[in-house]
């Protein structure tokens, strides 16, 4: 599961230009049939143009959508990728329900296949070096679906290629811990083969682990515990349900970073700077590949991997279609997904796809009637080479940094739009909380009852807010989809919307299904959301916000509610780092009165927002006040934060490996420091870390006070 462009002041040209041009220039299209605001004018959100949206967002549509797209496997720079990149112009450019503007914008990227001519095998061989047993190569073709041609073979995306042969070991996750606990327990690790299974840590990470410890190779399969419920047998199994055929094996990248390999930080265009592969880090530092857990089960004693897997530059498309803004068209609202799958991809990425279509499709057709133009500029962007590391979004944040951090209120991802169809799931950040609540109140929510789709969510993922009483649970952001470099490289606010599953009722840790050859159209209508109505639900959700953010005077990002997750890590600092960090004199005390202020600020900012709503405000004084809300998340971004990561910067929501859930970069760096002694550069690098959170904080704090104030 792992993101724009037009703007003249003059009202009459819109041309497809250039994506800089398009970024630089949203231009009032001629062909509005009613006549563009002035820049004072008050537009905000029309209530029933609204209602018109939910209205018309068809459940038949959307599975027509799905049932197209996932029609054939599409992987990235396949020639069905490049189909859907046709469809998706062709769709945006329709006469009656497109866009202003679509384009295509390609960059020639690094990614991964197992080789044709070699395939990957995995064998069990004998004393003499006999094969005893051969692990499955493909899939089992149950529906007809899974033996064509371009079904890619299943394989560790960037891993290397050799032939390791040795003992098996079973190293559960794959951690860190799990190697050193096979080593406490006198199990000689050198030169084996490591059998691993999904979960615990990334992908890659097991490898790294792995060969820090004298592993030869990684095997990699996916548990029936972790996603079946435990169920295995063929007769449990999708076609007959929807867990995965004891056949099925996860396919994924195993590339540590996001991004191309080649251009770190540019974009993969023909002038960029790209690096030596002897110079690529990484990727994965021995042989890995994954299995299904049929096999799994059969594998014992003396195991030969071998990997032919290729690096092969190839060219692969970001499309962007655009609706101009008539009052601010420099302000972009960005609605994003992914095109590309490993396979058929019904689920992933094809049900946000399916999504996309249809929400541009509604629309663009009250855009084409003259009857809507928004407030602010509108971009949906389908994403090209996403399951190799989000490459596509990536590249586009590399190539337009500048225009986009100046210019994005926010950024909303639909990966995924249906995991299961018992609830609405949110990740993102804490200013956009407001507006999906706003939202998520006025839908109905689809099965039996008259519950909001607010309501119900609160059923299944709800906390206990010191400000608003019991809410529904918003999740937090990490890196599994196109939203992480908006988030973690550019600070736009951000985030994933998704229906799934009743927790209480399966312990799968994601659909059973997810990245194998058994991903496509029925295992969706016959399973995951018959009649489609979480489609629908996802898509209202999302046009809600999209309508909401791109209309309303006043940006709904609500900054106040940052105050809470400052103050709950702040607490957890307190409470669990703060004995240990007064033995090595080192105070919170800064910490605290940085967090003060950004409430304080929050505050105040809320009531002066909250005063202008109730008169006449100059609606330059509104815009003043709107970007503060919009650029605050980039506040937060400090790119020398934690050097020895790539693209994460935000202070707040960067990965974290430290046990306290306070500010990450300081859980982190307690936690290294832990065993050390007073003085050494472990805890420099606490004191370094306290000091850049509390750097932000005040920097958040002034991005609040009021513009006339430094």
């Amino acid at each position: 599961m792992q993101w724009t462009k037009v703007l003249g002041l003059g009202l009459g040209a819109a041309a497809l230009l250039g994506l800089g041009i398009i970024l630089g220039h949203f231009a009032i299209p001629k062909k509005s049939n009613s006549p563009a605001p002035s820049i004072s004018a008050p537009q905000d959100l029309d209530l029933e143009i609204l209602e018109t949206v939910m209205g018309q967002l068809d459940a038949h549509r959307i599975r027509e959508n799905l049932r197209e797209l996932s029609r054939e496997p599409h992987l990235a720079s396949s020639p069905r990728d490049e189909d859907l990149v046709q469809l998706l112009l062709q769709r945006w450019k329709d006469p009656e329900s497109g866009l202003d503007s679509a384009e295509a914008f390609t960059y020639e990227v690094l990614l991964s296949f197992p080789s044709q001519e070699q395939p990957n095998v995995v064998d069990i061989v004998g004393p003499t070096g006999d094969i005893i047993h051969s692990c499955h190569r493909t899939e089992e073709n149950v529906t007809g679906e899974q033996g064509g041609a371009d079904v890619i073979q299943p394989h560790a995306a960037y891993a290397p290629s050799g032939t390791p042969q040795g003992l098996l070991v079973y190293a559960n996750h794959g951690t860190e811990e799990d190697f050193k606990e096979l080593q406490t327990q006198g199990i000689k690790l050198e030169g084996t083969i490591a059998l691993t299974r999904y979960g615990g840590v990334g992908r890659g990470d097991k490898a790294v682990n792995a060969a820090k410890h004298g592993v030869a190779g990684v095997l990699v399969y996916t548990d029936p515990a972790d996603i079946n419920d435990g169920l295995s047998s063929p007769s449990e199994t999708f076609p007959n349900s929807w867990y995965l055929p004891p056949s099925g094996v996860e396919r994924g990248s195993y590339y540590k970073y996001f991004g191309d390999p080649l251009t770190p930080y540019l974009p993969a265009t023909p002038s960029s700077f790209r690096l030596d592969l002897a110079n690529v880090s990484g990727f994965p530092p021995i042989p890995t590949q994954p299995i299904g857990f049929q096999d799994a089960r059969d594998l014992l004693c003396q195991v030969n991997v071998s990997v032919y897997n290729l690096l092969e530059l190839r060219n692969s498309s970001n499309v962007l279609g655009i609706i101009h803004g008539a009052v601010e068209p420099d302000r972009y609202v960005l609605y994003g997904n992914h095109r590309d799958s490993w396979v058929h991809g019904a689920v992933d990425p094809s049900s946000g796809t399916a999504v996309l279509l249809e929400l541009s499709r509604v629309l663009g057709t009250l855009l084409k009637k003259g009857t809507w133009r928004p407030r602010r500029s509108i971009v949906f962007a389908s994403w090209g080479a996403e399951e190799f590391g989000l490459i596509g979004s990536t590249e586009f944040t590399e190539e337009f940094f500048n225009k986009l951090q100046e210019r994005t209120v926010a950024y909303i991802n639909v990966d995924i739009a249906v995991f299961a169809n018992a609830t609405l799931r949110v990740q993102g950040t804490p200013p956009v909380q407001s507006v999906v609540f706003s939202a998520t109140k006025e839908i109905r929510s689809p099965g039996p009852g008259d519950l909001s789709i607010y309501d119900n969510w609160i059923r299944y993922f709800n906390r206990s807010s010191p400000v608003y009483g019991l809410v529904p649970s918003l999740g937090s952001l990490g890196a599994g989809s196109d939203y992480a470099p908006f988030i973690h490289f550019l600070g736009i606010s951000s985030m994933d919307i998704a229906y799934t599953y009743d927790q209480s009722k399966t312990s799968a840790r994601i659909y059973p299904t997810y990245h194998t050859a058994f991903d496509t159209f029925d295992y969706v209508d016959k399973f995951l959301d018959p009649g489609f109505s979480s489609h629908q639900a996802v898509a209202r959700t999302a046009g809600s916000i999209i309508l909401r953010l791109s209309d309303s005077f006043f940006l709904p990002l609500k900054v106040s509610d940052y105050s809470e997750t400052l103050r709950s890590f702040l607490q957890a600092a307190q409470q669990d780092l703060g004995a240990l960090l007064e033995q090595h004199s080192i105070s919170l005390g800064p910490l605290v009165t940085a967090v003060e202020k950004f409430e304080a600020e929050a505050a105040a900012l809320g009531q002066r927002i909250s005063t202008l709503q109730k008169g006449s405000p100059d609606p330059l004084q509104v815009r003043m006040l709107n970007d503060q809300l919009m650029l605050l998340e980039r506040s937060f971004l400090n790119p020398r934060a934690f050097p020895e990561e790539r693209y994460y910067s935000h202070v707040l929501w960067a990965a974290r490996t430290g046990s306290v859930a306070t500010f990450p970069g300081l859980s982190n760096a307690c936690s290294r420091a832990m065993d050390t002694a007073s003085g050494s550069e472990a805890w420099a690098e606490v004191q370094r870390q306290l000091s850049i959170v509390v750097t932000a904080l005040e920097g958040a704090a002034a991005t609040l006070r009021p513009v006339a104030d430094l």
